[in-house]
């Protein structure tokens, strides 16, 4: 009925929304599929835009739930008049008001056969392989341009080109890190003196792209091992480097390869196929006259290239780089996130379940994305690891062009020196432009393989407290008053959550670092309210400025001249969720600092020291641009093309979001940690944040993809991940919302989020019993809060992931390489195997060793290699706790983390089977930088079988700090200590009933603490014994022990 209305004014270019107050009633009702429609109205929009400038603004106002039928109906209007298109106008607006949400359009996104570099790199391998021996790899190593200095090893290498004289001379510098770690580059001679012709008069660089290693890699990051053993035989250059140099590089000049070995044996070759190819320049061949073939140099796809309506000029011609990188001796590689595939990689030509794509890197908006696929999602980091049992090796492919990644497994030509059963693992690696560029990764194993390329490309960053609690978001909570309520019920229902989320509605009219007057009219007194219990509001912004008239931010934008630039040299004009948009170019570096300046507390009203940041749409998604993203041949900073920089830009704004909070300071002059969320990244972006895994799906299948996805962003080095908890589109059942909340609170983010159409479904809404076991699993991830924030600072330190997969944590366990569906948390022995499956009363739970296991609520015993069978009613998460750890916990229940902060601590201390168990505690203010200046608590407790003891010692770095800052936190005390599987370290009788006493040791005075035994009710399960309230700080070196006899001859004297 509004649509007639609407189209009865008459005079279009007069028609105006109603006021957003009594629009309020209408964002519950929006018509199911409203974002999709969303999108391509803009598109359509745009394409309208010059017909009328007013209809334009009118189309893409920001709460219309019907105007993309308008759109449809107008559609029909403009075209040719005949009596049929009233007809089809009338039937589009039933079919618009009834449809729903499509899923990812395959059409809308490349295939390597639609992608011509792809294609012509593929055809390459294809020729090569076909050709078997008799196929000669056209590369090979300059004689006498072999030289090795300061840690670098620098020579030529000759590309022949077929029925071409002269040759192409490749520069190639091999670099040796301090660590071991490994940089193979190769440049084009011609292209890197500018020595090439660009097309259509281009402005653009006429290099290969070289700066990723700025963004991605450490400020530090070239420290160089000068203690290289060089050895050049005829044929064949030979290196021994690393620590003791245990580690060798072998060049084969002719035809160009690599071996890496590692303990006289090899484990990654460059080249080993001959699939190398680097397109040199050359000049566009006129095109062949008819009936003649075309010239050899006129490249399938390597000129100008349409996609989906969009043309991409290509000035500098083809240029794409591929290699192929061979794993021998390995079965299993994983990571080259974001896919939704498992974590051991499928191969993708040829084999048992092999994909028929390559894994694409090409960081783009896939709606509603399909599970089981290589296909490309948002973000990209190109690092892969090998794993066999007794090594791990790895790469990373320092190109953030699009790249393709082939995958393939064949059965090894020599049986393995270790006896193993292992294929060897044939990887081609293809991007578009940019240099060839590989760092090597030799281990020996994933904790060393981890920290190695931490060192290169950072750690997590260590973050606010708050951000590892929940997160409650939507698209979009409505007001101030809606957020009020939320924060209402979740206390009535006591329900812990940290951080409450707006989405896109909360501007005025999606003008970015503003507040909608009419339904955030007051957004101080939000912040305040919600931090009356220690709360937090996220606030999304997006890299898409409007474009429109009196917006100050978009004329500073334009004005300052920091916009990204079309391939003609005009700020860059597309379409999202404001309708007409430009893009900030933060590969500026006036731009970066323009964009700090724009989250001040004076700038950005309404924020407070408790709003942080989202960044969305960063890929960045463009609604009609090819593939939902920006062209190729836009121009950023510094006349690069977007196309080689395409995979960092998302990174590169959250690189200014990040810096620009961190520069925020209060009325004091203090500064705080940030929290920013990316869609978008890459390898580095780790340092700045987290990420979630994008717009998943209410069903069953993406709750089943999430931790494999999950754990490929740990191994990747980048584990503050999370997905959507509840599926992002769509209505989950209960049961399915119930489950995916006892699996979200392991994810390392944890957010609950939902799209505009799907019903409210906050867990007090599912009612009993599902909002009581929802309530408990989000309640349970609050008193593990310790073991996680501890599991982030190992991370921050040492790249290990925070929820770990079998073959880290059992490393020697072939039968769990392929593992991707139950996790370990950090170091504590956590073991976790939540129900994805619909109607499921039991899991199988798989045990990587010997060691005893115990159930996290009952005690019940588990142990024997293998599959064990748990009970798993809708109740229960199958949760069992790995002896010889100690876990901390605090079990008072707040409604937020930060009234957590004075509570006192639990260890649960878990037995091997030497009746032994050690774990680790690590703690700060949560929020400020005062921990760089070692203003922290970090324990380790140790529980020894021969002296029957629970003791504490300090692992700080600088003890006197330490003891600096533990005064301050003096007041934390440990309340219960728990041992579980007692009796494997004394016995029950030892333990008289009601009277034993423990023994507790600190600051060199002795007491009692009295101790509560339970014995086990079979041999199936554990007995505990419960030491209640020892009093021990936290921060203070102690000893408890079990038995008087036990202690020191004064100290019973004493006692």
């Amino acid at each position: 009925m509004r649509v007639f209305e609407i189209l009865a004014v008459g005079e279009l270019g007069k028609l105006r929304r109603r006021e957003l107050s009594n629009q309020a009633p209408l964002l519950s009702r929006r018509p199911a599929g409203y974002a999709f429609r969303q999108r391509h109205r803009c598109a359509f929009v745009a394409k309208l835009s010059p017909l009328s400038p007013q209809l334009t603004a009118f189309l893409v106002g920001p709460t219309q739930p019907y105007l993309y039928t308008l759109m449809r109906l107008l559609q029909n209007l403009l075209t040719p008049a005949s009596p049929a298109a009233g007809r089809l106008a009338v039937l589009l607006l039933l079919l618009d008001l009834i449809t729903p949400a499509a899923t990812v359009k395959h059409e809308n996104f490349k295939t390597c056969s639609q992608s011509g570099f792809c294609r012509r790199n593929r055809a390459f391998a294809d020729d090569a392989i076909a050709a078997g021996g008799e196929w000669t790899s056209p590369y090979e190593v300059r004689e006498g341009t072999i030289a090795l200095q300061n840690g670098v090893l620098t020579a030529e290498i000759l590309k022949t080109v077929p029925g071409q004289e002269e040759k192409v001379v490749l520069p190639l510098a091999i670099k040796f890190h301090k660590t071991g770690a490994v940089r193979v580059t190769i440049d084009e001679l011609k292209r890197q003196k500018g020595e090439i012709e660009l097309r259509g008069q281009s402005r653009v660089r006429k290099e290969r792209y070289d700066e990723t290693e700025r963004y991605a890699l450490v400020p530090d990051w070239d420290v160089r091992d000068d203690k290289v053993v060089y050895e050049n035989r005829k044929g064949q250059i030979t290196m021994k480097f690393g620590p003791g140099l245990k580690y060798k590089a072998v060049v084969t000049v002719n035809p160009f390869a690599v071996k890496f070995e590692r303990d006289g044996e090899t484990h990654i070759v460059f080249n080993d196929r001959g699939l190398m190819n680097v397109e040199h320049w050359r000049n566009q061949p006129p095109a062949p006259e008819e009936g003649k073939e075309k010239h050899p140099e006129d490249l399938d796809g390597g000129w100008d290239e349409t996609f989906g309506g969009n043309t991409d000029t290509k000035p500098r011609g083809p240029e794409a780089v591929a290699l192929d990188i061979t794993f021998p001796g390995y079965e299993h590689v994983y990571g080259i996130p974001s896919h939704a595939t498992s974590l051991s990689l499928k191969t993708t030509r040829g084999g048992d379940g092999a994909y028929t794509e390559p894994y694409r890197m090409y960081n783009a908006d896939v709606f509603e994305y399909i599970v089981d696929s290589p296909m490309t999602l948002y973000g990209s980091i190109p690092f892969m690891q090998a794993h066999r049992k007794g090594s791990s090796v790895g790469v990373l492919w320092l190109n953030a062009a699009e790249t393709w990644v082939d995958v393939i497994k064949e059965k090894p030509k020599t049986i393995l020196p270790i006896g193993g059963k292992s294929d060897d693992t044939k990887t081609h690696w293809i991007s578009e432009s940019g240099l060839l560029d590989v760092w090597v990764f030799l281990g020996p194993d994933p904790a060393t393989l981890y920290a190695d390329y931490g060192a290169l490309t950072g750690y997590t960053k260590m973050p606010p407290s708050f951000a590892i609690a929940y997160h409650q978001c939507r698209w979009n909570y409505i007001s101030q008053e809606d957020i009020k309520d939320i924060n209402r019920k979740f206390d009535k229902h006591e329900i812990p959550y940290d951080v409450i989320w707006l989405d896109i509605e909360y501007t005025d009219g999606k003008r970015y670092f503003t507040f909608d007057p009419l339904t955030f009219p007051d957004p101080m007194s939000m912040m305040k309210n919600v931090d009356k219990t220690e709360r937090k509001v996220v606030v999304i912004i997006d890299p898409h400025i409007k474009n429109t008239d009196n917006y100050e931010v978009v004329d500073e934008l334009k004005s300052k001249d920091l916009a990204v630039k079309d391939k003609d040299g005009n700020i860059y004009e597309g379409w999202c969720w404001p309708g007409s948009s430009h893009w900030v170019d933060a590969f500026n570096p006036a731009a970066f600092e323009w964009w700090s300046s724009l989250f001040t507390f004076e700038k950005f009203k309404g924020t407070a020291k408790n709003t942080f940041i989202w960044n969305d749409m960063n890929e960045p998604s463009v609604f009609n641009g090819p593939e939902t993203t920006m062209p190729k041949d836009n121009v950023h900073f510094e006349n690069w093309e977007h196309r080689d920089v395409h995979n960092l830009n998302g990174m590169t704004f959250m690189n200014a979001t990040h810096m620009a909070l961190e520069a925020r300071q209060d009325s004091k002059g203090r500064t705080q940690r940030s929290f920013v969320l990316t869609r978008s990244f890459f390898a580095g972006a780790q340092r700045l944040g987290a990420m979630w895994t994008g717009d998943n799906e209410a069903k069953w299948e993406h709750l089943q993809a999430a931790f494999p996805m999950l754990l490929s962003q740990g191994v990747a080095g980048f584990p503050f991940s999370g997905a959507d908890v509840g599926g992002f589109f769509g209505n989950p059942s209960k049961e399915l919302l119930t489950r995916w909340y006892q699996s979200g609170i392991w994810y390392p983010f944890f957010r609950a989020h939902a799209h505009i159409d799907a019903k409210r479904r906050e867990p007090y809404i599912a009612g009993d019993p599902y909002t009581k076991i929802m309530r408990d699993a989000i309640q349970l991830r609050y008193a593990l809060l310790p073991a996680w924030y501890t599991a982030f600072h190992r991370a921050s330190q040492d790249g290990m992931p925070i929820i770990r997969p079998n073959f880290v944590v059992h490393p020697d366990d072939e039968d769990g390489f392929a593992l991707d569906d139950q996790v370990y948390v950090g170091d504590t022995g956590i073991l976790v195997k939540p129900v994805v499956h619909e109607g499921v009363d039991k899991v199988q739970i798989y045990l990587g060793d010997n060691e005893v296991y115990y159930d996290y609520w009952t005690y019940k015993i588990y142990q024997g290699k293998g599959l064990k069978e748990y009970p798993a009613a809708l109740d229960q998460i199958p949760v069992l706790m790995r002896g010889g750890h100690v876990i901390p916990r605090r079990d008072r229940h707040r409604r937020s983390s930060g009234l957590m902060k004075y509570d006192p601590f639990t260890l649960v201390v878990v037995l091997n089977n030497k009746g032994n168990a050690e774990g680790y505690l690590y703690h700060d203010d949560g929020e400020s930088f005062d921990y760089q200046k070692g203003h922290y608590i970090h324990r380790k407790f140790t529980f020894d079988s021969s002296t029957r003891s629970l003791s504490s010692t300090d692992l700080h770095k600088d003890p006197p700090t330490a003891a600096a800052y533990n005064k301050i936190a003096k007041s934390l005390l440990v309340e219960k200590i728990l041992i579980v599987g007692a009796s494997r370290t004394i016995k029950p009788s030892a333990l008289a009933k009601g009277k034993s006493k423990a023994t507790v040791l600190e600051d060199g005075k002795y007491r009692k603490a009295s101790m509560v035994y339970t014995a086990a009710q079979d041999n199936t399960f554990g007995d505990t014994l419960l030491i209640r309230n020892p009093k021990v700080r936290i921060a203070n070196d102690w000893t408890v022990y079990l038995d008087k006899k036990d202690v020191g001859g004064a100290a019973k004297d004493e006692l």
